[in-house]
């Protein structure tokens, strides 16, 4: 509660302020997010598409931009992706879209939203927010299915405050992998409370919302629950939007070669949560500077604190400019501390390289020593794209690689773990892994993407209360875990896995896609279970909506 009063006092204080245009944001899982990926790396050197570090992205500053952009070098299809990402958001370009048949004159004036009202001092866009899908799993008798429906809505007041919102009411039942994670760990994938359905099924609601404005011409202010990206890759090591959304306050600055976001969050400790009660909560501050050195290539430096305090907020934590260890030192050092960097380049108008480097301890001289000493906590990420591969418009390929040692994102205390409603904040692995990517997307014609994707990674697994690193839910004390020294990438129980999709789409209408999904998993036999092979075939619609995946 504290958290929150802190929050609103200072969105207070700098409303008044606010005097510039203001903007919302690209959902999760937006279809403009892969022509803005294909664009920046053609262009090479724009000085807006360049800052891609962040998501999700602002409509105002990427799609206003976009409305600008010389369109004569696209392809075909880029070309109709391009109309697309103007049609749907039409408060930021200056062509205009009509339909050319309207529902009752009010409706679908446009072709992409059900309900549009512009005026001088307000905009509003009403959309409706539909997916269904049935699937089948080889060795599973239940029907697998995902039902979700609702809302989405978005505006400007006087263009001084931004808003918008989400909520969809959703039941499913997942594959049985996914359902053995949810019960060990009490949580439905990248979602908050959840009710039994059906047995062995799930019942939830997906509720976000934010409100935006400019504390000055360089800094956007937003004020929300919903949920982050920070990086280029598939994954990400520092924040990824993987887990259940959250409150949070953003401050993000971009001027001259900078671009800097600061994260204040609220989440939820990790635990059993039973409904009708007050849940415990944590919090998180996370700063992100992006440097354009080049105008090709771009280095980044991170820092985030992970705390518990019974009622309690780390007001020095507030200062958006402070090196955040310095004061956790000076608190004791009880936090959860990491700090990491990133870079990323586009070379020859076809290749993005990036990467990321997360430290969260080591001890110098034992890595030298290379003992496996249990406190040397690092992770990296190394990958690649090639856009327009081997001179095919429209292929685009992606390789990653992603190394987690045991124990990175896990604290001495069961509460300052790197974790949000049971789920980790970064990778969805936890630790102690190495994971290979690979995705191929294509998309042969203007409505039709077929996408392939190939993860394979290695894993030491736990076992109990007795923790080799892999589960960042439990406390890194001598209690916990076997020794000090002889943990390398797959201590534990090793496991492997291998997970293939290939995913066929077709865009019907604006926003709406019929798809045809096959996943296949083979999980290798350890010392305590079987191999578990599995494929799943699923068939769906989906409308204004991001596809459920669970890639891992």
């Amino acid at each position: 509660m504290q958290f929150k009063q802190t929050l609103v006092r200072l969105i207070f204080l700098l409303t008044p302020f606010a005097a510039f245009s203001q903007t919302t944001y690209l959902p999760e899982g937006a279809r403009e997010n892969f022509l803005l990926e294909r664009l920046e790396i053609k262009a090479q050197t724009d000085s807006i598409l360049n800052f891609s570090k962040i998501k999700p992205f602002s409509r105002k500053e990427y799609i206003g931009h976009l409305a600008q952009f010389d369109t004569s070098s696209l392809t075909k299809v880029d070309q109709y992706n391009y109309n697309i990402a103007l049609i749907n958001n039409p408060e930021w370009s200056t062509q205009k879209f009509t339909s050319k048949k309207s529902f009752l004159k009010s409706f679908y004036k446009s072709p992409a939203h059900f309900y549009e009202v512009y005026t001088k001092d307000f905009s509003f866009i009403l959309n409706p927010v539909f997916q269904f899908y049935l699937g089948k799993e080889s060795n599973y008798s239940e029907r697998l299915f995902f039902n979700g429906r609702g809302v989405s809505l978005r505006g400007q007041l006087a263009h001084k405050i931004s808003f918008d919102a989400y909520i969809t009411d959703n039941q499913e039942r997942d594959p049985l992998y996914v359902q053995q994670l949810s019960i060990e760990h009490h949580f439905v994938p990248g979602e908050g409370f959840y009710k039994p359905f059906k047995t062995t099924g799930y019942d939830y609601f997906d509720g976000r919302g934010s409100i935006t404005f400019n504390a000055t011409k360089f800094i956007d202010v937003q004020f929300g629950y919903d949920k982050n990206f920070i990086g280029n890759g598939y994954r990400s090591l520092f924040l990824s939007d993987n887990s259940s959304p959250y409150l949070f306050l953003k401050l993000n600055t971009r001027v001259w070669k900078f671009n800097y976001e600061n994260l204040f969050m609220e989440l939820n400790s990790a635990q059993h949560l039973q409904p009708d009660t007050l849940w415990p909560k944590k919090y998180a501050v996370m700063h992100h500077l992006d440097l354009a050195i080049t105008k090709w290539l771009n280095v980044g430096a991170f820092e985030a604190i992970v705390f518990g305090r019974a009622n309690h907020f780390e007001f020095g934590y507030l200062n958006p400019v402070i090196f955040y260890r310095s004061i956790e030192l000076q608190n004791g050092s009880p936090d959860n501390a990491l700090v990491g960097f990133d870079a990323k380049a586009n070379v020859a108008h076809k290749f993005q390289v990036y990467g990321q480097l997360l430290l969260d301890e080591f001890v110098f001289a034992e890595i030298k020593k290379n003992r496996g000493f249990w406190g040397n906590k690092y992770a990296w990420q190394l990958g690649a794209k090639y856009i327009d591969a081997f001179n095919i418009k429209n292929l685009d390929l992606q390789i990653e690689s992603n190394r987690v040692r045991p124990f990175t994102y896990s604290h001495s205390d069961s509460v300052s773990n790197y974790t949000h409603y049971n789920q980790p904040l970064a990778h969805p692995l936890g630790a102690n892994f190495q994971e290979l990517i690979g995705v191929a997307r294509y998309q042969p014609f203007d409505r039709w993407m077929i996408v392939a994707k190939l993860i394979y990674y290695m894993q030491g697994k736990d076992t109990g209360s007795l923790t080799y690193g892999g589960n960042i839910f439990l406390p890194s004390l001598p209690s916990y875990r076997n020794g000090d020294y002889g943990y390398d990438i797959g201590s534990g129980i090793r496991s492997k896995t291998a997970y293939s999709s290939f995913l066929v789409s077709y865009e019907w209408k604006p926003n709406f896609f019929i798809e045809l999904n096959g996943v296949f998993r083979k999980e290798s036999a350890t010392a305590i279970a079987p191999a578990k092979n599995t494929s799943v075939v699923y068939f769906g619609i989906r409308w204004n909506m991001q596809r459920r995946e669970f890639d891992y």
